[in-house]
């Protein structure tokens, strides 16, 4: 999982390689015809970032929490900046009532380091901007920061940012508001261009990692939020009835096992970065969000039995992790500065880590229900398998997890975690066997985010997009 995040920040910014090809394809005479044109039944295109890949600003003071790093940036090592990036924690509190000053403030398209003294600025997100730029597709936030001049047509790609700390269904929650304010700009921008008034619209997402996972519960289920008694929510596809397309790339469908590594030894993204204490990183419902499934026996215990739940509360207690971990009572003190007593700072810590392990382990028995999207909706898989990834791990005596098995997948996630892929090791000889049903799948041999520099990922995506057949209830 660290370095999940670890690619986020330098894989799409040019610093980890790709694959060499003898011959790409000229995606110029490829796409220019269908890029030139523009007419209202374009669908526009939604980027959904992953983890980290919106800037995070305090609307107190307007300081940069995540996004500026280098001289002057948020430290997390220090009191206030352990306190600007954890989520609130308070035991009488649902997750939806801990709210603080932090909010999100655009998509992460770029990332400016401060290396001593020198400002860096890598490209982030802009790789898959690029590649729909390729298409014709305008992105409204880098027309709006001058970065691009596309004159007045840039209402054909939106950048979605949000706040990547909370729980993901508030998330959903948030794309729902988002895609329902673009659709009325569109309508507006079309009629304005083309006399239509009213026109039908409906969007295409590009999801990343963690944002995969934003946007198959709003095409699952929209805006709804799961039932407060812990069953299931009924699959109602109320998002997918505004998405055309989906389009995901290295999702952890079935989770991450670094993630097991990040909440219990904390967060290092580069070494040019500070580290995030385990404590700050164990207040985001989101990361916990991202813990593999159980049934894929991904933790083994200290006798080699595969652990039965990985969100088990009680798991986490007995050994220690996160924020139920003693040596982490320093970063305690700083982000529970009203609680003078250690053992009630302790005992508001392991509440919170309750609360989001259960909503975790909620969240992902909604995602792996078994259902088949509508046909007015395509869904397109982008996954790497040529690159070994931490696939299980074992507890040791002393209540540390180390890795013991890697298996193919993109570096960070699972080739089988992508996939979503249910079946046992002993049967991988059968057909795929997921809960989730795959127009298209793309493998990619490169790592997490390099693959999106891949010039097989920039014709395919395009050609997915621009070129595809809809289903005919979709046109």
């Amino acid at each position: 999982m660290s370095r999940l995040f670890l690619f986020t920040i330098l894989s799409l910014a040019g610093l980890t390689g790709c694959s060499a090809f003898p011959t790409s394809p000229d995606l110029g005479n490829l796409y220019n015809q269908l890029a030139q044109q523009e007419d209202p039944d374009r669908n526009p295109v939604i980027v959904i970032p992953g983890i980290l890949g919106s800037r995070l600003q305090d609307g107190n003071t307007g300081e940069v929490v995540w996004g500026a790093f280098g001289s002057g940036a948020v430290d997390p090592a220090s009191p206030e900046g352990a306190r600007l990036l954890a989520l609130p924690m308070k035991p009488e509190k649902d997750l939806k009532e801990l709210q603080d000053s932090v909010h999100q403030a655009g998509a992460l398209d770029r990332v400016v380091l401060n290396f001593f003294g020198i400002p860096l600025e890598l490209n982030a997100y802009y790789n898959i901007l690029r590649s729909l730029g390729v298409g014709g597709y305008r992105d409204q936030q880098l027309a709006e920061s001058h970065a691009v001049d596309y004159g007045n047509r840039h209402f054909t790609c939106f950048q979605f940012d949000y706040d990547w700390r909370r729980d993901l269904v508030e998330s959903a929650q948030a794309l729902d508001r988002f895609i329902k304010a673009k659709e009325v700009e569109v309508q507006q921008e079309i009629y304005k261009r083309y006399g239509v008034k009213r026109s039908p619209i409906k969007f295409d997402l590009v999801a990343h990692s963690m944002g995969s996972l934003v946007a198959r519960y709003y095409l699952r289920y929209g805006a709804a939020d799961l039932p407060v008694d812990g069953s299931l929510p009924p699959v109602t596809w109320a998002g997918a009835k505004r998405v055309d397309h989906l389009v995901v790339i290295g999702p952890p469908n079935a989770g991450s096992v670094e993630t097991l590594i990040t909440l219990t030894e904390g967060l290092k993204p580069s070494p040019l970065l500070s580290t995030y204490p385990a404590a700050v990183v164990g207040t985001m419902p989101s990361v916990y969000q991202l813990l593999p499934r159980s049934r894929h026996q991904p933790l083994l215990d200290m006798n080699g039995e595969p652990v039965s739940d990985v969100f088990d509360p009680a798991l986490w207690e007995t050994h220690g992790w996160g924020l139920a971990n003693p040596s982490q009572d320093n970063i305690l003190v700083s982000l529970l500065p009203n609680i003078a007593d250690a053992q009630e700072r302790r005992r508001i810590a392991l509440d919170h880590q309750r609360k989001l392990l259960v909503r975790a382990k909620h969240l992902a028995a909604a995602l792996d229900v078994s259902a088949h999207s509508p046909d007015t909706t395509r869904l397109l898989l982008v996954a790497g398998d040529s690159m070994p990834t931490m696939s299980q791990a074992q507890i040791q005596p002393d209540g540390k997890i180390t890795i013991i098995e890697h298996a193919p997948g993109d570096g960070v996630v699972l080739r089988q975690s992508a996939l979503m892929d249910e079946r046992e090791e002993k049967k991988l000889g059968n057909r795929l066997d997921s809960p989730i049903g795959w127009s298209q799948v793309l493998f990619i041999f490169s790592d997490h985010l390099g693959m999106t520099k891949d010039p097989a990922f920039v014709d395919n995506i395009l050609y997915f997009l621009l070129e595809s057949p809809r289903s005919r209830s979709s046109t």
